[in-house]
């Protein structure tokens, strides 16, 4: 594996990433190879004068240059862009008395880009003594550090260009073999590590709704966010906040019990009339801090509370339903081959609080106009309404637009690099958290653009023949995000309710 580096902090100040990394490669306690500790540390890549980096240069000179003739002989012979991102960083593996036995680096496959989630690993190397040692393999722990610290970083797809003769072990290690090429005038072999985080998100949280569900919901609806009430105007949501965070954190609860049944009717194209909900606490006071969420949340949106249930003595619960009202609601499964994908987002706002990487939060700093015209975006009011539109839930970007296409009857490609995503979020965070607002739809290519106040949107992706979604990278090679069906509910059958 041909690798590159980045140089940054001594062993004395490790990131909590260094060592997060060390302990998920050696279980959280020292593997001895011939009677010494080995153990796994993190310099960035760029920090020339870090005295890792400074020997794990060193290293690649004495391997790459000296003993493979793979590149000059010199101190800058196999240098690169990369050895100058400020992103890429360098795992360092050391026995107990510090000295150095290998080195990966890795980091953003595009030094000269923004990090897209597409990392690359290069530049793996292991000193002659090291490779002819007992126990511990130096090259194939570097290689699972490597994983584990491109998964921790957000990484989406990770690549490395291997070595014939390492080939075979990162096949062994679970990669992928994706074609051959060449390096420095060397054949190599594109080898790719399955990341699964998408699919597994998907698999937690909606793969069992077909089975317990079936195919649910009116004609043209099925697995939508909200069902058309047969003979009205009515869209009725319903929608529950998960007991732990109700318990943990109830005010917030509360806000995110309106903030998820208005964003399931904004995806149906349906103007918020009212809301009802049903609380469930140990006792009045904790009730009082659930209802005061639902409250503040109810009032900036602009959607009055009509009533509900609660219940005292009882374990936290919190659940909402939502009353819309529109003459034409949109349907998830109204896409088609061909139609072009859009994500309309607020990338405004962080992370809240205690939910890092899981929960955006940017509906609690914005005005009621602001959220006004982000949940009208598609509404009656709206110039133009969309073939299909789904609101991205718990299952996450890949996951909702997997849901849309499962509806529609459609497979889905997504461009990553054209996915609006805030400057404080990973790639693998942004595409598996739940956003304040984030609204995909589906239409003819040259649809016009939806307008919903502070919210970015951008054509993303399109609806292809086939299942599943597959993300398309700049190099224009396509990884699987979702391998089919999401929910296994099936197609929306049948015609859209007047």
């Amino acid at each position: 594996m041909t690798v590159q580096d980045h140089g940054a902090a001594a062993a004395h100040r490790l990131t909590p990433a260094s060592r997060w990394v060390a302990d998920e490669l050696l279980g959280g306690r020292p593997r001895t190879a011939t009677g010494r500790a080995t153990t796994i540390t993190e310099v960035r890549a760029a920090d020339a004068a870090d005295p890792g980096v400074v020997a794990y240069r060193a290293l690649r000179r004495e391997v790459f240059g000296r003993e493979q003739a793979l590149f000059a002989d010199t101190t800058t012979g196999d240098l690169d862009d990369h050895d100058a991102d400020p992103r890429s960083v360098v795992l360092l593996a050391r026995d107990a008395a510090g000295t150095l036995l290998g080195g990966v680096r890795l980091g953003p496959a595009d030094p000269a880009g923004p990090d897209i989630g597409w990392w690359s690993g290069s530049r793996l190397v292991v000193t002659p003594a090291a490779r002819r040692r007992a126990g511990i393999r130096i090259g194939a722990a570097l290689v699972r550090a490597a994983c584990a610290r491109a998964e921790s970083a957000g990484a989406l797809r990770f690549d490395a260009d291997v070595q014939l003769r390492s080939a075979a072990m990162f096949t062994r290690l679970g990669w992928d073999r994706v074609r051959d090429t060449v390096v420095a005038g060397a054949p190599h072999v594109r080898m790719r590590w399955p990341l699964t985080r998408l699919h597994a998100l998907v698999s937690a949280t909606k793969a069992p709704l077909g089975a317990l569900l079936g195919a649910v919901g009116p004609a043209g609806f099925v697995g939508d966010d909200g069902a058309p009430v047969p003979g009205t105007d009515v869209v009725a949501c319903c929608d529950a906040i998960v007991p732990a965070m109700v318990e943990r954190d109830p005010e917030w609860a509360g806000w995110a019990g309106v903030l998820v049944n208005v964003n399931d009717l904004a995806a149906m194209g349906a103007t918020p009339v009212g809301l009802l909900d049903a609380v469930g606490a140990r006792d009045a006071s904790f009730a009082y801090r659930v209802l005061s969420g639902v409250r503040a949340a109810a009032d900036a949106y602009g959607v009055p509370l009509l009533g509900g249930h609660t219940q005292l003595d009882v374990p936290a619960a919190l659940s909402l339903t939502a009353l819309g009202r529109t003459a034409h609601p949109v349907p998830a499964g109204g896409g088609r081959v061909g139609h072009a994908v859009r994500l309309t987002a607020d990338l405004g706002g962080g992370w809240r609080p205690g939910y890092r990487g899981r929960q955006w939060d940017s509906t609690t700093s914005r005005t009621r106009p602001e959220l006004a015209a982000m949940i009208g975006a598609i509404g009656p009011a709206a110039a133009h309404r969309p073939a299909a539109a789904k609101d991205v839930s718990m299952a996450g970007i890949a996951g909702t637009l997997g849901m849309l296409a499962e509806a529609s009857g459609t497979g889905a490609v997504l461009d990553v690099a054209a996915v609006p995503r805030p400057d404080g979020a990973s790639a693998g965070d942004w595409f598996t958290c739940f956003p304040g607002f984030g609204l995909l739809t589906a239409d003819v290519p040259d649809a016009p653009a939806i307008e919903a106040g502070p919210a970015v949107s951008a054509a993303c992706g399109e609806l292809v023949a086939g299942a599943g979604v597959r993300l398309r990278w700049p190099d224009g090679e396509e990884t699987e995000a979702v391998p089919g069906g999401v929910t296994g509910m099936g197609p929306a059958a049948g015609e859209e309710i007047a």
